[in-house]
């Protein structure tokens, strides 16, 4: 689906618009999709990390101060 939007830039920002969509041979549109898609992947790669960061510990179990392998070394058999 696609949305429409309207935006209030200054002159001096339309004619950079102009700039980069022509040299880039894009259309304005396209230029300020790929400038937000750009932003929003590097928000998205700090928010990934972020959330692996969450993660550490676990492939130790999660405990504080204790191993899994010295669960296994002290469990009754």
């Amino acid at each position: 689906m696609t949305i429409r939007k309207n935006f209030l830039l200054n002159e001096e920002i339309v004619e950079h618009l102009k700039k980069l969509a022509q040299e880039s041979n894009l259309t304005q549109t396209q230029v300020i999709k790929n400038l937000i898609e750009e932003e929003y992947q590097k928000i998205a790669i700090v928010e990934k990390l972020e959330a692996l960061k969450s993660f550490t510990g676990s492939g130790t179990g999660l405990f504080d101060k204790e191993t899994v392998q010295s669960i296994k070394a002290n469990k009754d058999v």
